[in-house]
């Protein structure tokens, strides 16, 4: 009989719940009681700790804290929540007794590919870590038993394709091998019917991870190095993982079949129901790597680079603090909601509650508490909290929406700090969302405005009597739209967006829009479009979707989308905005994008993208983006979470944002001061211009981890 411990009931002592434990249920010390066992892993093989229960306890408690016990040994193996394993799927975990000798079967060795083999992989962390005069050891390969794995082996195959596996190490400061020898990358379907679709790393002991795809794994492709990203949450934290694979035609056949299976995830319909060309442009939102046509090299953008990086004209900590807000009325029970910026002074105003906050822009960089707009109310006195504001005719209004009267606008006016106006727009129809009339409009006497229900666009004159909608600019369009949200261009034309993640391109108000863009599936929360109409982006909770409306086939090539109808078989390429994998690990928190915007300015041509998500404010270098290289962005961290952000008018380096409880705003005076910069898996890192040219936004605690070798 094996030797077994008891630890005194005052004693604590902790084991780490794995299969090498070989727990299982023991023998009571009388018939009326039960006992679990599991191996002294200090001790000799044959010795084991027991868990002894008392008499009290009942068989369904002692079921229970059983079955616990192997969900926590299916979590640790494959590294995925067990909410909803079958019982059958934890079997695997019952111990038994080993068999004889005699009656062993022999397990068959599959044949795999050492990384001596071939010389097309990644570089291990070691190979980085020379540089910095310092070895980090890379996990020796994953130990796991060689029986089969139920769910991992009899699942549906979607995809298959071989690859090199990789996870982020935090405390390396990179990616680290996961396993030394080539494995299986898969793509199973675990419920047959419900799109219930897993990413699986399958060797020879097992699978590594099964993780589920869903929207929020923020997958990132490259194309240069046949290698896949992406992020999974376990049990709150946020890790980060990496395929590279064996071959392109592998590369390509994952991606295609990982596409296909998240927009099947997303939409709950399968992929055939869709018509060929927009599969084409689901497809295309994909790829990475791509320079945008008609692009032109920016001679010069490295000098300026290089001499916003200099230390000698950096501002120090102490320079960027935020103003001492002692002297600022504490709201309490009250958060800081909506952010909008001055077109024709220095002002920036904050929605708080029922309270706006106005603030001037000082001349070294920072914001200055000006005044407050207390207790916002209707011109009949009834208080509310504004849903939207939007500054109109030259910054001397600001029109405000009232969640409880969806039927009409308010107009403040800004000296007097007070409601002077109710437009009632339409007895039916809701104002949902508002835009200027054009890009600039705002910076003019221009009166008129834009408006939008979930299915209508309108144009909203506040100069006639009666209702303000103005009969002969009204276009209903189908009853289930659910349209989100409008941009205008400087010449009046309309990008609208949907819930449902659809884009449409107006010349004008009153007709049928001219480009209708599929949805890819994640609802779009804001839009903007440049000053010319050539570039739009859309902001969905997890990415940020960047369309060049410029035809570039067929008979109306050269003209944008908004005057023309894209070739069926020539839509634009979509290109997603993400952060790296390792970054959103680095952040440990759910990515939620707050609306994107273009910096802008009369005669200026937009080159940065600023959005935020959590204490996290990230601007994309947009001539870079436009060429093809879609992680050129900057991150600046805030001491709470940001909600809103946007450039100064005409700055394409001020971005002042608005925290959550703080009545102070923040200005982020140098797109190069970042948090932490760019990382690539298996970028080709040539001591050479194209290496000279990632200082833009990369920083030294994370260089590169993986080289691509030829």
């Amino acid at each position: 009989m094996s030797p077994t411990h008891h630890v005194p009931a005052d004693e604590e002592k902790v084991f780490l719940i794995s299969e090498e434990l070989e727990f299982r249920p023991g023998p009571g010390e009388t018939p009326q009681e039960t006992s679990f066992v599991w191996r002294d892993l200090d001790g000799d093989v044959d010795e084991l700790y027991e868990f002894l229960m008392t008499e009290e306890t009942n068989e369904s408690t002692r079921a229970f804290f059983e079955t616990c016990m192997y969900r926590a040994m299916y979590e640790r193996k494959y590294r995925t929540s067990a909410d909803n394993v079958r019982d059958s799927e934890l079997e695997q975990f019952i111990w038994k007794p080993p068999a004889l000798k005699s009656t062993r079967a022999k397990a068959k060795q599959k044949k795999t590919v050492t990384r001596k083999e071939t010389n097309n992989h990644p570089a291990t962390v070691e190979d980085v870590s020379a540089a910095k005069q310092s070895v980090i050891s890379t996990p020796k390969k994953a130990v796991g038993k060689s029986k089969p794995v139920p769910h991992g082996a009899d699942l549906p195959q979607i995809a298959e394709a071989q690859a090199y596996f990789f996870i982020w190490d935090m405390e390396a400061d990179g990616f680290v091998s996961a396993y030394d020898e080539v494995l299986d990358a898969k793509i199973v379907e675990r419920t047959s019917g419900n799109y219930n679709y897993w990413v699986v790393a399958t060797c020879d002991e097992g699978d590594l991870i099964m993780h589920k795809i869903a929207s929020d794994m923020n997958p990132r492709w490259s194309q240069q190095t046949h290698s896949l990203t992406w992020n999974y949450n376990l049990g709150g934290t946020y890790g980060s993982w990496a395929f590279q694979f064996t071959s392109p035609e592998g590369y390509e056949r994952f991606k295609e079949a990982f596409t296909k299976t998240a927009w099947e995830t997303l939409h709950r319909v399968p992929w055939t129901k869709i018509k060929p060309d927009e599969q084409a442009y689901v497809m295309s939102s994909s790829s990475e790597d791509v320079e945008m046509r008609d692009v032109e090299d920016e001679e010069g953008d490295e000098e300026e680079v290089l001499s916003e990086l200099d230390p000698d004209e950096e501002q120090s900590d102490e320079e960027e603090e935020e103003e001492d807000s002692s002297s600022i009325p504490r709201l309490s029970g009250e958060r800081n909601s909506m952010l909008t910026i001055g077109y024709k002074g220095d002002r920036s105003y904050v929605v708080r509650g029922n309270n706006i906050g106005v603030f001037s822009h000082t001349g070294d960089n920072q914001v200055k508490y000006f005044a407050t707009i207390s207790k916002i109310s209707t011109t009949k006195g009834r208080e509310f909290k504004p849903r939207e504001v939007m500054l109109h005719d030259q910054d001397t209004k600001m029109v405000l929406m009232n969640p409880s009267d969806p039927h009409s606008l308010y107009n403040m006016d800004i000296e007097r700090g007070k409601v002077v106006e109710e437009w009632k727009v339409h007895d039916d129809v809701t104002v949902d969302h508002m835009a200027p009339d054009n890009k600039f409009a705002q910076t003019t006497r221009e009166q008129t405005l834009v408006g939008a229900s979930h299915n209508a666009l309108f144009r909203i004159d506040p100069r006639i009597s009666g209702n303000k909608m103005v009969d002969s600019q009204y276009k209903q369009y189908v009853s289930k739209n659910k349209f989100s949200g409008l941009a205008t261009t400087a010449n009046g034309q309309l990008a609208v967006a949907s819930e449902k993640g659809d884009i449409r391109l107006f010349d004008c108000i009153g007709k049928n829009a001219k480009t209708a863009l599929p949805p890819l599936g994640d609802p779009i929360i804001g839009i903007d479009v440049t000053a010319s109409g050539r570039w739009i982006v859309a902001t969905t909770k997890g990415y940020l979707l960047l369309i060049d409306t410029l035809i570039g086939e067929g008979r109306y090539a050269g003209s944008l989308g908004f005057d023309r109808s894209f070739p069926a078989e020539a839509k634009p390429m979509p290109r997603r905005l993400t952060l790296r994998a390792e970054h959103v690990a680095y952040m440990n928190h759910e990515i939620s994008f707050s609306p994107a915007r273009f910096n802008q300015g009369e005669g200026q041509e937009e080159n940065a993208i600023v959005t935020s998500t959590g204490k996290y404010v990230i601007a994309w270098d947009f001539k870079k983006v436009k060429k093809g290289q879609l992680d050129k962005y900057e991150i600046k961290k805030y001491e709470d979470t940001v909600v809103q952000d946007n450039f100064k008018f005409g700055d394409d380096k001020e971005i002042v944002s608005e925290a959550v409880s703080l009545t102070v705003n923040f200005v982020l005076s140098r797109r190069s001061d970042c948090c932490f910069g760019e990382q690539r898996v298996g970028d080709q890192q040539e001591k050479s211009e194209e290496a000279d040219q990632n200082i833009a936004s990369s920083d030294e605690q994370f260089a590169e981890q993986f080289e691509h070798r030829e």
